[in-house]
């Protein structure tokens, strides 16, 4: 039994480590953001947190902390020129921004080892690292959905004239979306360069960018579940279709279209508004006992 739960932990850490990056797609798009920028952010925070610690002796758990505080400023720094922007002009902007960074990943290869990456990264990262980091950004978003900011953020993402209309600043909550995003980002980045031996600019780039969106998409993003949901699934589609190898990226399309176009809000979302709608359309009956007054009323 312990031989089976160690083949498979690998498998185990990488769920957990793409539901950090879908949960970083999420607080963006759940603010009414259009961003794809989660990906830059990752690179950042495990390019960042490997040369600290390879170049500058930094213990990782301070370069992990150091990779998160840089991930949630370029955030907060890269929502004031997107505040102007909605809709495919922000995607196309923060896709942008991703390939700044990687551009930046190649130019630079005396820090960052250019088209050749970084090897030899120390690996101080393992299931209950990631497993733990995840149930405590699970938690703060959970607290922060459940807030009075949280609420706020939901009529952002529904109607940004009505927001205005009820005195919400639209331009703040979504800066703080891209803020925390960026922090959830650059934490994971730097989970995913300590638990690996070696960082590779390619897999941050456009593959990264669309396994992240597609996440969301598939799970839903009105619930912490619905990313969770789809990071899991979509990861463990290539084990359950190993003999269908050659129709891998067939199938992946297809299920993708398919919940676009009968689940737009997502698999979990929809699953639990119908549940909602059939809680509230069933009668609603009172088992408490009824008194009867049996005794006449006095004649006058």
């Amino acid at each position: 039994m312990i031989d089976f739960v160690r083949s498979w932990q690998p498998l185990f850490e990488f769920l957990l480590l793409y539901s950090g990056y879908a949960l970083s797609q999420y607080v963006v798009l759940r603010a009414g953001v259009f961003s794809v920028a989660p990906a830059g952010f990752a690179a950042i925070g495990a390019y960042g947190a490997a040369i600290l610690t390879m170049r500058l002796g930094w213990p990782p758990i301070a370069a992990m902390a150091t990779a998160a505080t840089a991930g949630g400023l370029l955030g907060l720094l890269l929502a004031l020129p997107l505040a102007r922007l909605r809709g495919v002009y922000q995607a196309i902007a923060t896709l942008a921004f991703v390939q700044i960074v990687l551009s930046l990943n190649l130019y630079l290869d005396d820090f960052t080892g250019g088209a050749n990456g970084l090897n030899g990264i120390p690996k101080s990262v393992g299931f209950w690292t990631l497993f733990i980091a995840l149930g405590v950004v699970v938690y703060l978003i959970t607290s922060l959905n459940a807030s009075r900011s949280g609420r706020a953020a939901n009529v952002v993402r529904d109607n940004e004239a009505v927001a205005s209309t009820l005195g919400v600043s639209v331009t703040l909550h979504q800066s703080v979306a891209f803020g925390l995003s960026g922090a959830i980002a650059g934490l994971f980045g730097a989970l995913d360069a300590f638990h690996g031996y070696a960082l590779d600019p390619n897999q941050f780039g456009f593959g990264l960018v669309v396994a992240i969106l597609s996440y969301v998409v598939l799970g839903g993003r009105r619930s912490v579940a619905g990313p969770i949901f789809g990071a899991v699934f979509l990861g463990l589609l290539p084990e359950v279709s190993r003999p269908l190898a050659d129709y891998r990226m067939l199938i992946y399309g297809a299920l993708l279209i398919a919940v676009i176009a009968w689940m737009p809000r997502g698999a979990v979302d929809t699953l639990l508004n119908l549940w909602r709608q059939r809680q509230l359309s069933r009668p609603c009956t009172s088992t408490a006992p009824v008194r009867v007054n049996t005794q006449a009323e006095p004649k006058t």
